[in-house]
């Protein structure tokens, strides 16, 4: 077999009608979740150790043994997360979109519409999954996260192709969102991932780069989460977030090898992050989020440098489409938060897509 990689390393827009260009790009750059390779022209999908998939064009075509043949272009799925989902939006596909698990925090008015009026249904959660309504989308294929809850074991009996996307586990944040040439594949839009995506590597590597050139003396540190139930949730030392703080010129103040991350008791949290100089919360706050909201979820949080300072960095979901988008759009990511901790290097005129400095509108001022 003879591996398609021969030009991931070049950069730029694939040309217009050139399919031998889009093919020779389909080999991903950093993702590392999904493989793809040729064989006697069935093209071949390796997601993880232990999917394949033979895309194919006609129902007679040969495949090799242990590759689960599937007929591309789909064009009915499920999707089971908004990071699958927003693969879709980016890429103008949700035409073939029938089924989610739910709407919360979705914003996109065209999804809303079509759940509305019934051309997207909807199929209860991971682990209480309504059969009925997953056969009334009529799917080619279902994306799937393993990750979840599952519940699988109803849907198999269908026979219905899952098709796992493993973007969640992307360490580099242009590797999940290089997941569209993956369903990009499945759709018949190799060539408009294969753009897209272009675009977005290379607005984040021209930012990433001018940060790298201004060679600052020190850099500013960065702390992320707050207490839920107990716990204060931190973000690991390899995540995806990570690498973006590092990539905009800041110092994540965990540098451990975790990647999805742990949960810590304040404590210890505090005493990683007391002296940090931006601390970045995600949250789905009822109504306006402030300082002083803050302090009333956790008395203590008032003893952090940043709240002090205030220099806390807020996205709200109940406000922005941010699960449904921000995989696909991390070169936006990046420079909301190079506009925070380096506003030099950006427009004057930025105006955020995700993140900003929480206003300070509050009585604690």
């Amino acid at each position: 077999m003879v591996l398609l990689c021969g030009a991931c390393q070049e950069k730029g827009k694939v040309a217009s009608g050139d399919a031998a260009s889009a093919d020779s790009l389909l080999c991903p750059k950093y993702a590392t979740g999904y493989q793809v390779k040729d064989s006697s022209g069935v093209r071949l999908v390796d997601v993880g150790k232990d999917y394949h998939f033979a895309l194919v064009t006609t129902d007679d075509a040969a495949v090799p043994e242990g590759y689960t043949k599937v007929r591309v272009p789909i064009s009915n799925t499920i999707c089971m997360t908004a990071l699958q989902l927003s693969n879709f939006t980016i890429l103008e596909a949700h035409d073939v979109v029938k089924g989610l698990t739910g709407t919360k925090n979705l914003f996109n008015k065209d999804i809303l519409a079509r759940v509305k009026d019934g051309r997207i249904v909807k199929i209860g959660m991971e682990g209480n999954f309504d059969t009925e309504m997953v056969l009334a989308a009529n799917p080619d294929v279902i994306f799937i996260s393993p990750f979840k809850r599952g519940g699988y074991d109803a849907i198999l009996e269908t026979g219905i192709t899952l098709v796992p996307h493993l973007g969640y586990k992307e360490l580099d944040p242009l590797g999940q969102a290089e997941w569209i040439k993956f369903v990009g594949m499945f759709i018949g839009k190799e060539k408009e991932a294969c753009e897209i995506f272009a675009g977005i590597e290379q607005r984040y590597n021209d930012l990433k780069f001018k940060v790298q050139s201004s060679k600052f003396k020190v850099l500013p540190k960065v702390t992320s989460g707050e207490m839920h139930y107990g716990n204060w949730h931190a973000v690991g030392g390899k995540n995806y977030l990570a690498q973006i703080f590092r990539d905009a010129g800041a110092d994540y103040v965990i540098h451990d090898e975790e990647t999805a991350g742990e949960d810590l008791e304040f404590e210890k949290m505090y005493e990683l992050a007391a002296n940090a100089d931006y601390w970045r919360i995600l949250n789905s706050y009822p109504g306006e989020f402030s300082y002083e909201a803050l302090k009333a979820a956790e008395p203590r949080n008032e003893l952090f440098k940043a709240f002090k300072e205030r220099k806390v960095i807020y996205c709200n979901m109940k406000q922005t489409p941010y699960y449904e988008i921000s995989p696909v759009e991390p070169d936006l990511l990046l420079k909301d938060f190079v506009a925070i901790f380096h506003p030099e290097l950006v427009e004057p005129d930025y105006k955020p897509r995700y993140y900003q400095l929480l206003k300070t509108t509050d009585s604690t001022d």
